[in-house]
């Protein structure tokens, strides 16, 4: 685990939000320091390399807000955010990362991100959303913030009825595309024609009452969520 400066930047009376970086690349950790370093009101208290030292850098520091690296080798991000929650650290975490994949989003919020952000935000915008973070919002980037928009949140009996209103080829492909299956990869594993697929895509978004895939796997979740829970 490496330490990063504790000094604020010129004219600062003090760091408001305490910050850990974990990632690992040292290059990015590095330069996450040095930007911050310049705005004075962030100041980060530890790296961290692996998820692992992760870990241990925020039970150890218990910052206000932690940036955590999605793809990183051993433990990924969203084990490390998984763990943390498990042990009850009230720091709130961000995952930070190249990777604008709905499923990866989706996957991050779930295991108790506060917020998912890429690595190629402007500066200016980059620290507003530590800022929003740490007092308590959850935040997104632009470019993924539009993925999570969905209907109110459907009732077991809609659930169960929409269910129900698939046929069982329908339902298959469903079942595919919310494992991030493509339309080749969903016609070759059920030996229909790609074109197929696109129908019976389009028939569960209308009848289900969907705009997209992502919202699709959303709901697929939720209805595997009521019948364990039921």
């Amino acid at each position: 685990m490496e330490h990063a400066m504790t000094s604020t930047a010129p004219g600062a009376e003090g760091a408001s939000i305490r910050l850990v970086v974990v990632d690992d690349h040292a290059l990015f950790r590095r330069g996450i320091g040095q930007l911050l370093s310049m705005y004075g009101d962030i100041q980060v208290v530890a790296e961290a390399a692996s998820g692992a030292e992760g870990i241990e850098a925020v039970l150890t520091h218990r910052p206000d807000v932690a940036l955590v690296d999605l793809h990183m080798k051993g433990l990924d991000g969203i084990s490390v955010i998984r763990a943390l929650q498990s042990a009850g650290s009230t720091t709130r975490l961000v995952m930070l990362t190249v990777s604008d994949s709905s499923f990866d989003v989706m996957e991050a919020l779930k295991a108790g991100a506060s917020g998912y952000l890429l690595k190629d935000m402007e500066p200016d915008e980059f620290c507003l959303k530590l800022r929003q973070v740490a007092a308590g919002g959850t935040v997104l980037s632009s470019e993924v913030g539009g993925l999570l928009a969905k209907p109110q949140p459907p009732t077991r009996e809609s659930i169960d009825e929409g269910w129900a209103s698939l046929t069982a080829r329908e339902q298959e492909t469903l079942e595919l595309v919310s494992k991030g299956a493509s339309n080749k990869i969903v016609a070759r594993s059920l030996g229909i024609a790609e074109s197929t697929v696109k129908v019976h895509v389009k028939h569960v978004l209308q009848k289900l009452n969907l705009r997209n895939r992502f919202e699709a796997a959303v709901w697929l979740r939720e209805l595997r969520e009521e019948e364990r829970g039921g």
